[in-house]
């Protein structure tokens, strides 16, 4: 099962690590391996997140996440990304944006780090958004009731997810314009680059994610309609998995919740190098490995036998989109961000287990 899953996650480990020998000697070796390790360990809450939407759908849009989402997540994400965002920021061609990758190095760090405003608050607004509708549903099945229990009554208020998601973006914009005008209006700018990126990073989510629960949503009742039917003459219905136009746009959503969680690991990866290939080859490998273990969580059925697992990975997302949201302004070493993460699906996880040891001795369904 291991073996099979993670296949090809092994063979793009072969592929990069001999590419990066190839391409920068054996001091390339170690410089990849640790971009990979840095891209699984930033990115475990991601797979789990994954693995609870990918669950819902069908085999072949399995696949696709696999064959198709991969050339995303790995080319799109890890090298076009960054060339494209420097362009844009720099105002610059993206032949020019490849020459400075490849021949000025340093000054395409400092265009990617001069990008990062506003792509954190792209990425946090996303994600902080992901966080607050998980967090404000009212679930059968609570991790820290004495906190999700009020929350879920404050999420019977309409568009409180959306109102709070502004205030943090107006607040951190404020603070950047603040700091501008101490320092003498030294890039002025860039509060209004903050609220341009946020908003849009809002109304993506609003729009693909409200596509695909839109669509999910017409899926169970159809699904509904068919179950009644077989009630009706007596036989059983098992339930579909997401097909056509939802699948499509649960499938779009994955690939912008990954394209948000990549931000931080993209930006992170260029304190240890600042050479873009090196740089693709490493993320792109633990990419890898981070689509494997979606998988490989949704065929093991980990998320229904470790139930607090998705709520461990949602609060990973909102200590995350916290974090994006103050490194517009200010820095955090990328071990917080990695340990943070850790720590909250680790104690989901042993939550679960504990759980399920309680429930095993009572003698009780789960």
């Amino acid at each position: 099962m291991i073996l099979k899953t993670f296949r090809w996650a092994f063979v793009v480990t072969a592929l990069g690590l001999g590419l990066g020998v190839l391409y920068d000697g054996t001091k390339a070796l170690g410089i990849v391996a640790i971009l990979a390790v840095l891209e699984i360990s930033l990115s475990f809450d991601n797979a789990v997140i994954n693995a609870g939407i990918l669950k819902k759908m069908s085999a072949f849009w399995q696949k696709i996440f696999l064959t198709i989402g991969v050339l995303i997540a790995v080319f799109g994400m890890r090298l076009v990304f960054p060339v494209l965002i420097v362009s844009v920021t720099a105002k610059i061609g993206p032949i020019e944006s490849v020459r400075l990758a490849l021949n000025d190095k340093d000054r395409y760090q400092q265009l990617v780090t001069d990008a990062h405003p506003s792509i954190a608050a792209f990425g946090g607004m996303f994600l902080l958004m992901i966080f607050l509708n998980f967090i404000f549903e009212d679930r059968e099945i609570k991790w820290q009731a004495w906190l999700e229990r009020p929350l879920a009554k404050l999420g019977q208020v309409d568009m409180l997810a959306v109102c709070l998601a502004l205030i943090a973006l107006l607040i951190a914009s404020m603070t950047v314009a603040t700091s501008a005008h101490q320092h003498g209006g030294h890039h002025a700018d860039k509060a209004s680059t903050v609220l341009t990126a946020g908003v849009a990073g809002l109304i993506t989510y609003l729009i693909v994610g409200g596509l695909s629960s839109f669509f999910e949503g017409r899926l169970e009742e159809e699904e509904e309609r068919e179950t009644e039917k077989a009630e009706e003459v007596g036989r059983a219905r098992s339930a579909a998995a997401v097909t056509g136009k939802a699948a499509f746009f649960m499938f779009l959503y994955l690939e912008v919740i990954d394209a948000s969680f990549s931000f931080d690991g993209v930006i992170g990866a260029f304190a240890i190098t600042n050479d873009i290939v090196l740089l693709a080859l490493g993320l792109g490998i633990g990419a890898m490995y981070v689509r494997s273990l979606t998988v490989f969580l949704v065929r093991k059925g980990t998320l229904d036998d470790y139930v607090y697992l998705e709520h461990g990975a949602h609060y990973a997302i909102g200590a995350l989109a916290v974090i994006l949201i103050v490194t517009i302004q200010y820095q955090i070493s990328e071990l917080i961000t990695g340990l943070v993460g850790v720590v909250l699906i680790g104690w989901s996880f042993w939550s679960s287990v504990l759980r399920n040891r309680r429930l095993a001795s009572s003698g009780s369904d789960a």
